[in-house]
């Protein structure tokens, strides 16, 4: 495990990002998911963290889910179309120092996503492929799984799979570290400059993500908590990586970073709903 943080840090900053008004307005991070009414997950998730973080939070909303901490009820994809322009709207007048995308669903959602991001300048993008809600429903269409290997990834600079989701992408089984580190080898080579096989799904006492900077590989390490209060730990995660990334750090210390932040959202996380609970984005701010 290497202690020292790679050098590169994404794409420089562009001159047409900076805000007009005198002085330099907090860090802005850009959130492309799905909405969760049940507020633990996607959107609202992500927007909690940016905030958490001191990050200002834009978003566009991918499609629209009736959930609770039990189940998905209902799904409602955003036409494409309506997608692009709300990423447009956001990049043309705020702009955003760094960007992650969570529920894309469908091909024509991430299709329509990589054209604008093309579209506009540069800038860091994490990568949540997420493809199953936490009560089992599934968020990410099969025939999209082509979609987001070869027109989304390699756009990336930061991928987050879990185990399930790195399997899927790797064409392999991911069950311990070593087949974590072989399937972050396998999706690297389809372009993300990092991949961070998240260790939540894997055996063992302890909550290890593997990353690999193409070089090297890094351990984020912490201890497994215990507990069915998980809901959204994969959107806080990739969310906080935003917000650090957004601050100006360089991926491997957003990922450190984050990993700190999403450990005490779930140790401080608060009984709520009969299912997989929310974790607690505003741990930080508790009152005594």
């Amino acid at each position: 495990m290497s202690e020292t943080a790679p050098s590169v840090g994404g794409p420089a900053p562009d001159p047409k990002r900076q805000p007009t008004t005198a002085g330099r307005q907090r860090p802005r991070a850009l959130t492309i998911a799905g909405s969760d009414s049940g507020g633990g997950a996607g959107i609202q998730a992500d927007l909690k963290t940016f905030a958490a973080l001191g990050v200002y939070g834009a978003s566009v909303i991918t499609a629209i889910t009736a959930q609770n901490t039990v189940e998905v009820r209902a799904v409602h994809e955003v036409p494409p179309e309506v997608v692009a322009a709300q990423i447009d709207a956001v990049l043309d007048d705020i702009g955003a120092d760094a960007a992650k995308t969570g529920m894309l669903s469908s091909a024509a959602i991430i299709e329509a996503v990589a054209d604008r991001l093309r579209a506009q300048a540069p800038l860091p993008l994490v990568v949540d492929p997420v493809m199953v809600a936490k009560s089992g429903a599934r968020l990410l269409r099969e025939d999209a799984v082509s979609a987001l290997r070869q027109t989304l990834l390699p756009m990336a600079l930061v991928v987050t799979p879990n185990a399930p989701e790195a399997s899927v992408l790797a064409g392999i089984g991911v069950d311990d570290a070593t087949s974590a580190r072989e399937a972050a080898r396998r999706i690297r080579d389809l372009g993300p400059r990092f991949v961070i096989v998240k260790g939540g799904h894997l055996q063992g006492d302890r909550a290890d993500d593997i990353v690999f900077d193409g070089a090297e590989f890094h351990v984020l390490s912490a201890p497994r908590l215990v507990t069915a209060r998980t809901h959204g730990t994969g959107c806080t995660f990739s969310a906080a990586i935003a917000a650090g990334l957004a601050r100006g750090l360089d991926p491997l210390a957003a990922a450190q970073a984050a990993k700190a932040y999403l450990h005490g959202a779930i140790e401080h996380a608060e009984p709520l709903g009969a299912g997989h609970g929310p974790v607690n984005h505003l741990w930080r701010y508790r009152h005594a």
